[in-house]
């Protein structure tokens, strides 16, 4: 390896026939061999997809494992008869502004900015604003091995 000793010490000067295998011996985008300023557009085109009152936000862009969403519910389903549902996976929330409602299982609790709450989602679960005001919450979906470890506290009664 004189080459690389070489290009260390400043003895000789990399070029693209020496860059090359070197980026791809090491696992790294020739971008960071050289210290390429970023370039294009670095803004990400979110695609919101909004259904009954409630808009989510995409904020992952591959599919399988963990997923993050920005989720926006509106707040006319205050009054509504909780409706859970279940389905397969692990859910973390994270309330951003507003007080969510969160119906568990038997339990109904209410989450306020800061808190978190965690939860198998083979247990029923639903989700609504606690005052009727829009509410914002990062959710994040995985596998059960993938979980956060926080939890909710019941809603005082």
């Amino acid at each position: 390896m004189s080459t690389l000793s070489r290009l260390e010490s400043g003895q000789r000067r990399p070029n693209l026939e020496i860059l090359l295998p070197l980026a791809r011996l090491y696992g790294v985008p020739l971008d960071d061999l050289v210290g390429a300023p970023p370039t294009g557009d670095p803004r990400i085109h979110l695609q919101p997809i909004t259904h009954a009152g409630m808009t989510a936000v995409p904020l992952t862009r591959r599919p399988g494992g963990l997923q993050a969403f920005k989720m926006v519910l509106d707040g006319d389903a205050r009054g509504a008869e909780p409706d859970p549902r279940v389905h397969e996976g692990y859910e973390w929330v994270y309330i951003l502004n507003g007080r969510l409602r969160l119906v568990l299982g038997d339990k109904d609790f209410e989450l306020r900015p800061g808190e978190a709450a965690e939860f198998d989602t083979h247990t029923p679960h639903w989700f609504a604003s606690a005052d009727g005001r829009p509410v914002e919450f990062i959710s994040l979906f995985g596998q059960q091995g993938e979980r956060m470890h926080v939890r909710a506290r019941p809603k005082p009664s």
